[in-house]
Parts: C-alpha cells; structure tokens; sequence
C-alpha cells in the first residue's frame, strides 16, 4: 500500500497546516533568516514549510519537489508569496544551479530515501560557503515514544505493532545522518530535539476526523479502512479529555554548515 504522492486526489494532502511558532523559533536561534537571501526547499510537499521561510525574513524561496501533484497543491497553497517559485525534480538532481542558496531545507523527507549521502552531496553542491542545510526527520527512537493526548503518533504503533518494523525501516539513526553530512564536506553539524507542535484540535472528533482523512500522514496509507477504523476507536477510547488537543510530533533537525 503507501500513499502515491503523484495521484492528485492527494494534491491538498500537505497544504493543510501552518508551520508552528515552535518551529521557527528553534530554528531562529541557530539561524539569521533575516539575512537569508536565497532558500531552496526540497521534498516541499504542499508549500507549508517554504511559506513559514519566508515569514522569517528569507528574500526568495524555490519549492522542489518529484511529484507534479504535490506542486500543484504547492503553488495553490502559495499564491500570496510571490517570493516563491516551484520546479519539478528530485533530492538526488534538483536541476539548479550550485553555489547559489544560503539555505537548504530538507523536512521530512530522508525517511523516503535510502542513499541520504547522495542526497546530501546534492544539498552541499547548491549551497553557497557559509550556507546552512537543515535536515528534520524523525529517529527510530523519536516515532516510538508511547501515545498520549499530544503524541498521537504512539497510538498507531500500539494498535498496529505490525507498523513498528515498517516504521523503523524507513528510519534513519542519529548517526548515520552527522557521519553521512560529514563524509560530504558540512562541517559545524548540530542536532536539536524538538517537539513540534502539529495542529491544535478544538476537540477529539476533529482530531478524529483529520486521522480519518489520513491528511498529511503517509503511514496512515500502509492501513485498510478497517483498519483505520479500529485505530481510531482505540484513539476515542484512548483519550478521554474532551478539551482542546495540542498534537506534537517529537522531531530531529541537524543543522550543518558548509564551509
């Protein structure tokens, strides 16, 4: 199963959130954004994360991303930031020219590739010297932590431990990510843990809703609509507050510099 990123019944699937304070904030105090020039965002899914950029001071941004539905959702979601443009193309050949941007940003997007090296070579290629490539994905050990009231994700793994081992596959450690920016040239390689909040919820059944629509989560795509259907019970049973929900995600972000 697994979400096809380039059926445009998903096109909207990644338009749906704003970026949290929470992130921009961690970020902000490693980075000077305001004086960012040029950012490239690749693997940019629906535009969320290339629009918060620009909210914190980068002149331009350009979107890349393999899949024509996902851009196409992109430019949708971006058309009040003319600051931002979109190309088609891939983590591995961007089709841009190097030495150009002072940031890369790659958000959630090693955990669909196997050679994260190659990847990186290309990120290290487009930056200019003293740029900065931000890396966030989740650990092995980040997607695991038990479910809660915020962290929604863990509820998954306890209904389906099938989904552990899928999970943990596609993962990539802490290590072989700081060895892998290293072995490409980034120097000044920092790791934070963040917890970001997701999306604040009025109450369950919204949160319930947005988990039925599998809106913005891939993994939900490895279930049936049975089993979709029992996992939310068990989230309904699970959580007993019938206040505002906070979901966060826990999250790694490595911050290297390319000297």
């Amino acid at each position: 199963m697994g979400i096809d990123f380039h059926n445009q019944q998903h096109r909207a699937s990644y338009t749906t959130r704003q970026a949290d304070s929470s992130w921009k904030e961690a970020l902000a105090t490693h980075i000077p954004f305001h004086r960012m020039g040029k950012a490239v965002d690749i693997g940019c899914g629906g535009g969320i994360y290339a629009k918060a950029l620009v909210d914190m001071g980068v002149a331009s941004v350009t979107g890349v991303d393999f899949s024509l539905a996902m851009l196409d959702g992109a430019k949708e979601n971006c058309r009040a930031y003319p600051q931002i443009t979109f190309v088609q193309g891939s983590a591995f050949n961007t089709g841009l020219s190097g030495d150009t941007f002072d940031i890369v940003l790659e958000r959630a997007l090693i955990h669909h590739i196997q050679d994260v090296k190659a990847c990186f070579q290309e990120a290290f290629r487009l930056l200019q010297k003293d740029g900065y490539f931000i890396v966030q994905d989740r650990t092995p050990e980040d997607c695991l932590l038990p479910g809660d009231a915020h962290h929604i994700r863990g509820y998954f793994f306890e209904s389906f431990p099938s989904l552990i081992q899928k999970e943990v596959e596609r993962r990539h450690n802490s290590q072989l990510v700081t060895e892998s920016l290293q072995e490409v040239g980034f120097q000044e390689v920092n790791e934070l843990k963040l917890w970001e909040t997701r999306q604040v919820y009025a109450n369950k059944e919204q949160l319930l809703a947005d988990l039925q629509g599998r809106v913005g989560r891939s993994l939900l795509h490895e279930l049936n609509d049975t089993q979709l259907s029992s996992l939310l019970e068990h989230i309904r049973n699970a959580i007993t507050t019938e206040a505002s929900i906070i979901e966060k995600d826990r999250w790694t972000i490595w911050i290297a510099k390319k000297k």
